[in-house]
């Protein structure tokens, strides 16, 4: 049997905008069922509109993230991600205190972060605690499989050898 396609069923020409759309109602979505559960903006923002979040995923060109941020399924986003700061800034005793970090770097690196952030339309210190905490979320994925692996090849972990 053949498949139907979208202009045999509903009797609409399909075009690559409609695509467009079902993606940014799709990532819509996903964002919303987090935004329901309230996290940290930072979770928020890490998971949604991150570095691998799903919205680089799902618009991995950067024609069509362009597009994406043009959408009112973005505008929708950003407004989650909004209110979610707002509630973290009217709870202060819940919130970890912030401490400053200054980081010495190449001015080269610099000049990459500071592209990177450009590209995404975040701030360098946004984009870097972004990737920080990917890397600390790598780190402990690595660090939970090493003792069991360890483990079963009769090896000492590096924590181990070095005590």
């Amino acid at each position: 049997m053949a498949t139907k396609t979208h202009e045999q069923i509903s009797g609409v020409p399909f075009s690559p905008a409609d695509s467009a759309t079902l993606g940014a109602t799709a990532v819509l979505q996903v964002a919303e069922r987090l935004y329901a559960m309230e996290p940290e903006w930072v979770v928020f923002f890490r998971e949604v509109l991150g570095v691998d979040g799903i919205v680089r995923r799902a618009f991995a060109a950067p024609e069509s993230l362009i597009r994406f941020e043009c959408s009112p399924q973005y505008a929708r986003i950003r407004e989650m991600l909004d209110d979610l700061r707002t509630r973290q800034r009217e709870r202060p005793a819940e919130r970890e205190t912030q401490r400053v970090v200054t980081v010495r770097m190449p001015r080269s690196l610099h000049e990459t972060l500071k592209a990177e952030a450009e590209e995404m339309r975040v701030s360098i210190n946004t984009l870097c605690i972004s990737k920080l905490l990917k890397m600390l979320d790598e780190g402990e994925r690595r660090e939970l499989s090493t003792p069991r692996m360890a483990a079963e090849t009769g090896e000492k972990s590096r924590t181990e050898a070095d005590l």
